[in-house]
């Protein structure tokens, strides 16, 4: 096996951790565990894991002293604020709108990336962008009966848009780093500046954590969530980035949905209404506009 292809089964499973976790997530939170307590436990859990290989493999990381407050700035931004609202994102709506509405954020670094770095919007990326924002709009208008979400649903969904926004915002902000140092540098950092700032704002929903309500089902989907939705996808996110490129990695998040999609409609019986159909549709027309070269 070669080292895309493994690249490539290590984006996949990075794709399919990010994707079922949000079934993991909707298990927990919000009724045992506060979206806010799951944040930290989720960010301070990654954090400690990320040290952890730093120490047994100590590599001098070279990180100059003036970067220090961009890396703080971009773990506000990509790890507290993202965790944050996705996490309260995937408590208050159904799995599939939320995995749906993630994929804006290739939409939203776009923009971005044209606003602050004068990135040159195309007539296909203003297509695109058009598509993936009146996606979004349906499905966070369109009413989800099939769910469980009830009257939170359309918050829910905000929420997850907020965090796709926050995400491109570190995106972009990142990118200067990413040229100086290497990726699981960036990572441990971010993660130990962003455990920082979510611990104050998840301590008290952490002492409302009904740990006593844990079943097995319970803990298992908690350790999903730290080792398998946070430490190995961004790993293995990681590992793809620096064998096949940021582009590449990043056009596998289409797959994000149809794991998310088929889990949601296994696990929770979740319907696949013509709403979801038709905004899924728009999206990733918009992702692929958006995002397309001519060679």
């Amino acid at each position: 096996m070669t080292e895309k292809q493994k690249a490539r089964i290590a984006v996949l499973l990075g794709n399919f951790f990010f994707g079922t976790s949000v079934i993991a997530v909707k298990h927990i939170s919000p009724h045992l565990v506060p979206p806010l307590a799951l944040t930290a436990i989720r960010i301070c859990s990654a954090s400690f894991l990320f040290w952890s290989m730093f120490i047994l493999n100590p590599v001098k990381t070279g990180i100059e002293k003036k970067d220090y407050l961009r890396l703080f700035l971009c773990a506000l931004a990509g790890i507290t604020m993202n965790q944050t609202f996705s996490v309260l994102g995937m408590a208050f709506t159904s799995p599939i709108h939320a995995s749906l509405l993630i994929l804006t954020t290739p939409i939203t670094i776009t923009i971005l990336a044209a606003w602050f770095l004068g990135e040159r919007l195309t007539r296909l990326k203003i297509l695109g962008l058009l598509l993936g924002i009146s996606g979004g709009i349906l499905l966070v208008f369109a009413r989800d009966v099939s769910s469980k979400t009830g009257e939170n649903q359309s918050l829910g969904d905000m929420f997850v848009i907020l965090g796709a926004l926050s995400y491109s915002t570190y995106v972009i902000s990142i990118k200067p780093l990413m040229m100086k140092y290497r990726a699981n540098h960036i990572l441990q950092w971010v993660f130990l500046f962003g455990m920082f700032a979510s611990v104050p704002i998840g301590w008290k929903p952490l002492t409302t954590v009904q740990w006593a309500s844990f079943d097995f089902l319970s803990w298992f989907c908690l350790v999903y969530v730290v080792l398998g939705g946070t430490f190995f996808a961004y790993r293995l996110m990681n590992y793809s980035i620096n064998k096949l490129g940021a582009a590449v990695t990043g056009s596998y998040i289409y797959t994000q949905p149809f794991f998310t999609t088929i889990a949601s409609v296994i696990i929770l019986h979740e319907v696949l209404s013509p709403p979801k159909i038709m905004a899924a549709v728009l999206i990733m027309g918009g992702v692929f506009l958006a995002n397309y070269k001519r060679k």
